[in-house]
């Protein structure tokens, strides 16, 4: 393997999900005896993972892939795009930057290794390889190389979506949904504990629909609720997190699962994206406003200490004056603990695209404006209350902040989208679960004594 060994550097874009595919591509570029190198300008082979997710997302891919065309160009190596990009734009991108020399499919990523095979060494690879409908899934036996922190990891359990809402392109970038086996994703938890991580946190496009797709006989189908009693039994982990779990799917023996597994950190991300039956009628989401102030109620009633976190998205074309009113209406009065708010982003292809009525963007900004300054005040609220309490932090390091200070999170507070603790007054390893004292309180962040 020597004489073919590459340097291989890696850009990561997008969410978890992306993030997953990238360590999956870094397992096995360290199994085929490939190196990983920290820079570009000491690569044989540029690595660059897009997202395709918004306007932003695909504004932040493109500029990445240009960014790295010019390391090329000094390098000489060998430039490979991959992911939801690539599989919706292969041909635009072959076309319109011919440095590429490689586009690999969101789920075609595998085959990385077949790509970096220097020239002499292999018959001619296809420049663009993407399966028209995606349907790779990894298993715990493939080889991974995490990013990040040592003691929290993301597990996909599933891939793809058989959502039909109307704003969402996901379906096409990832394919019809695919659901792991419980004892394949067990296995996996397994060996992440024993590699010394702390926080799992459960990842898919649609979490709480795990397993429909594995048979026609609901009573013979794998539920979260299964698996998350399953990852309850594995001792080596502490926290166990959801991301991305549909409201309308939420059932009792879920709920109960949550409520009861102790391992289960009571935090529930339920994208909601609007409250108003018209809007949810034009977005395609399956339900109604009446089952999500149920399920809400439902939540709270029977989740002790539960965090709800949510995202709305604000701009949709048809949303009226009176329908955006409803929603900061609702908004203000369910107070949930985290929300974000994204103004509408048009994506070729799907049906919302086509839509009329579409919104002014300037209209679209001052809404999302609208909704988070409302959010921004329950969530100031709900930190102040905290103060004086007792709260279990998961460190995470030195504080960015300050040498003085160490950083860590608390169960309420997701990686990487939520705000960080701050704690003061002691010494901890990243990794550590430790007791604190909330000390003070700001919109998005706590700080903690870990004097007691």
């Amino acid at each position: 393997m020597a004489s073919a060994a590459q340097r291989i550097y890696f850009v990561s874009l997008g969410c978890p999900k992306n993030q997953v595919d990238t360590e999956l591509m870094l397992g096995q570029v360290e199994a085929a005896g490939h190196s990983l190198v920290e820079a570009p300008d000491d690569a044989d082979v540029i690595v660059v993972n897009t997202c395709a997710f918004i306007d932003a997302a695909k504004e932040e891919s493109v500029d990445t892939i240009l960014e790295m065309a010019e390391y090329k160009k000094s390098t000489k190596g060998k430039l490979v795009v991959t992911g939801c990009l690539a599989q919706r734009y292969a041909d635009d991108l072959q076309k319109d930057i011919p440095e590429i020399d490689h586009i690999l499919g969101s789920s075609d990523f595998q085959t990385i290794s077949k790509v970096l095979t220097p020239p002499k060494s292999r018959k001619k690879l296809p420049m663009v390889v993407v399966t028209e409908t995606p349907e790779y899934i990894y298993d715990h036996e493939a080889p991974r190389v995490r990013i990040g922190a040592n003691h929290s990891a993301y597990v996909k359990i599933a891939e793809g979506c058989d959502r039909p809402c109307s704003f969402c392109i996901i379906p096409k970038l990832r394919g019809p949904q695919r659901s792991r086996q419980i004892a394949d994703i067990v296995a996996e938890v397994e060996q992440l504990g024993r590699e010394g991580v702390r926080e799992i946190n459960l990842i898919a496009q649609d979490l709480t629909r795990y397993g429909w797709d594995s048979g026609s006989d609901p009573a013979s189908r794998s539920t979260l609720a299964q698996l998350l009693r399953a990852l309850g039994k594995v001792d080596s982990v502490d926290w166990i997190r959801m991301h991305y779990t549909f409201p309308s799917a939420f059932d009792d023996e879920l709920i109960d699962a949550i409520a009861s597994e102790p391992k289960v950190v009571k935090y529930i991300d339920v994208p909601l994206q609007h409250i108003s039956d018209a809007m949810l009628k034009r977005m395609r989401r399956g339900h109604s406003s009446r089952v999500t102030r149920e399920l809400v109620k439902k939540l709270r009633e029977r989740i002790d200490n539960v965090v709800l976190r949510t995202t709305y998205i604000v701009g949709h074309p048809g949303e009226t004056e009176a329908e955006f009113e409803e929603l900061c209406e609702f908004v203000a009065e369910s107070k949930f603990d985290r929300a974000g708010a994204f103004t509408y982003s048009i994506e070729p292809g799907t049906v919302s695209a086509m839509l009329p009525n579409r919104v002014d963007p300037l209209v679209a900004n001052a809404r999302q404006e609208k909704l988070m300054e409302i959010q921004r005040q329950i969530s100031r609220a709900r930190h102040e209350a905290m103060v004086g309490k007792e709260i279990e932090v998961l460190v995470e390091g030195i504080s960015s902040e300050s040498d003085y200070l160490l950083e860590g999170r608390w169960y309420g507070q997701a990686p990487g989208i939520d705000g960080v603790t701050y704690l003061a007054n002691g010494e901890a390893k990243p990794g550590d679960l430790v007791k604190a004292r909330v000390t003070q309180a700001s919109d998005y962040d706590l700080a903690a004594s870990l004097e007691l």
